[in-house]
């Protein structure tokens, strides 16, 4: 009898994201533009988990500093970064609501700066934490709505 199980070998430098919402490791390959990077990246999708029934996994091979992880504490403050150094975790990072994010939503206010000028970025920043909500630094709107697919 063969049991399911995937081995994915070791990683030298990069990353290693745990506890992702079962489904959701696509959207985060997108907004972290790892379609744009020369990384190696291995999905796990649909892994189970004792803690949360499933989840995804994703394994990023790349120098450490290629990417801004402020975006996953946005897209899902429950994902666990280990960090990994001559494959070794070197450091476990717990994600929070990040104060500030750029060019990660879009404003939907048709009157907002950022909808007639091109070009400029798209900021929002945290205003209420508890209820997890962000305003466009420019106008106020605030972003209403699950993170959209890029």
């Amino acid at each position: 009898m063969v049991k399911n199980t995937l081995n994915v070998g070791r990683i030298e430098e990069g990353f290693v994201l745990d506890h992702i919402q079962a489904g959701r490791s696509m959207d985060i390959y997108k907004y972290l533009n790892l379609d744009k990077l020369d990384c190696c990246v291995a999905i796990i999708k649909n892994a189970k988990s004792s803690k949360m029934g499933k989840k995804d996994i994703m394994k990023i091979e790349c120098p450490i500093d290629f990417m801004d992880l402020d975006v996953l504490g946005f897209i899902d403050h429950n994902i666990t970064i280990n960090i990994i150094k001559n494959s070794e975790i070197v450091e476990k990072k717990d994600l929070h609501l990040p104060a500030e994010i750029r060019n990660v939503i879009h404003c939907r206010n048709p009157r907002c700066i950022t909808s007639i000028e091109q070009g400029l970025e798209h900021i929002f920043t945290l205003t209420d934490e508890e209820n997890q909500i962000y305003r466009c630094k420019y106008c106020e709107e605030k972003y209403t709505g699950h993170l959209a697919r890029k």
